[in-house]
């Protein structure tokens, strides 16, 4: 829903340089590892008697998203802009502590050699909530029959009650999640040793998960941390313009909603699963070696159509493009964050490699509309392609240090 709430804020007469910066809302998923050690170690009263340690934090989230959603639902962000913005923040950190403990559930219910079945599962689902947010939000817009034709200034077409009907349906929409959790098994519990005081529960549950990261990979974790740091840099960049993009080149809520619900569904089950099934073959280092160089080559296609115009067809060959490669490098990298992380600190460690790879290309995406301001967006799109070339190297090296 973040994603989609740029869509909405432009359309509602915001600038591209706030919607940049707005974006750092994301940032919470950046620092998910400051409370990761509460989630692995930390029971809910009387939730976690009930449904196990990952399922009670699991369901708190998402009741807590489904909560927030209806907050921004209500808010008019032409007139209510702070109250959006506390809601999405609440929505954010809420969404952050559900991929915490929902990674943790996924690494320790199996073991290390179907981890890359499990990500192009897990990619798959991610990918079409993704979509259903980008796309199914723009089911109450939609209905209202609102299109934003070329020509027409943002904010002239906005309808609050459309995109109040939108959020509401997304906020329903997690009820899937919450009777998927209510009705799974709880995983298999890790014990460890029971702490004897207050100082060595923060030692286990604060130093342990680095220190034992550091321990296992000496010299390389450096190198590893890098990767991690910026593999995705090119598409969080470019995804936070992807919306405004769409909504400045003339495209209409239901072309876009009709190319990613369809074209974008496809490709992006053919990206997960292709990725899982190249990573299970080929090894995980060679398929991320491919999911950069096509991360980066997809960011080439927006600045193409961005000088092309208003083209349905031309924007169904991109969208399938760019969700096909994300899907392949996703599913790749989540594999591989998965091999490094230790069941034993399963929550902290993979809290703290997702927020990695999060932390700087979020930060950097919030100056990416004062650029598309300053520039154009055909210039942004082939820059953000060639943040991408760092990641090359570091996956070239990162395999040479790792053989």
């Amino acid at each position: 829903m973040l994603g989609t709430l740029s869509f909405r804020l432009r359309e509602a007469g915001l600038d591209r340089t706030t919607i940049g910066y707005l974006s750092w809302v994301g940032l919470a998923y950046g620092f998910k590892w400051c409370w990761a050690p509460l989630v692995d170690r930390l029971p809910i009263p009387l939730m976690t008697r009930a449904l196990g340690r990952r399922r009670s934090w699991l369901l708190m989230s998402q009741l807590a998203i489904m909560a927030a959603l209806v907050g921004m639902a209500l808010a008019d962000p032409r007139t209510q802009l702070t109250l959006v913005v506390w809601c999405a923040l609440a929505v954010a950190f809420a969404s952050a502590t559900q991929d915490i403990a929902l990674d943790a559930f996924r690494i320790e219910s199996a073991d290390a050699s179907h981890q890359g079945a499990l990500a192009a599962t897990y990619q798959t689902g991610y990918r079409i909530a993704m979509i259903w947010a980008g796309a199914g939000a723009e089911v109450g817009p939609a209905v209202s029959a609102v299109v934003s034709p070329v020509g027409v200034a943002p904010g002239a077409l906005y309808q609050q009650a459309a995109w109040t009907t939108a959020y509401l349906v997304m906020s329903a929409s997690m009820l899937v999640g919450v009777l998927t959790v209510l009705f799974t098994r709880e995983p298999v519990r890790i014990e460890l040793p029971p702490a004897r005081n207050a100082a060595e529960w923060l030692r286990s549950a604060l130093v342990e998960p680095f220190a034992d990261f550091l321990t296992r990979y000496g010299k390389q974790a450096l190198m590893i941390l890098a990767l991690i740091g910026v593999y995705r840099i090119s598409d969080i960049v470019m995804g936070i313009m992807a919306n405004p993009f769409y909504v400045d080149m003339g495209y209409t809520k239901d072309e876009v909603a009709a190319v990613t619900k369809v074209y974008g569904v496809i490709m992006t089950l053919v990206g997960a699963f292709l990725g899982g099934a190249l990573s299970m073959r080929l090894g995980v280092m060679r398929v991320l070696m491919l999911g950069a160089v096509l991360s980066a080559a997809s960011n080439l296609l927006f600045a193409w159509l961005a000088g092309h115009g208003h083209d349905v067809t031309a924007l169904i060959a991109v969208i399938s493009a760019d969700n096909l490669s994300a899907g392949v490098a996703s599913a790749a990298f989540i594999a591989y964050l998965s091999s490094l992380t230790n069941v034993k600190y399963s929550a902290t460690q993979y809290a703290l490699f997702s927020s990695m790879m999060l932390l700087a290309p979020k930060w950097l995406a919030g100056f990416s509309g004062a650029f598309v301001d300053a520039y154009d967006y055909a210039t942004f799109f082939t820059a953000t392609a060639f943040l991408g070339l760092p990641v090359l190297v570091l996956v070239w090296l990162a395999t040479r240090v790792r053989a």
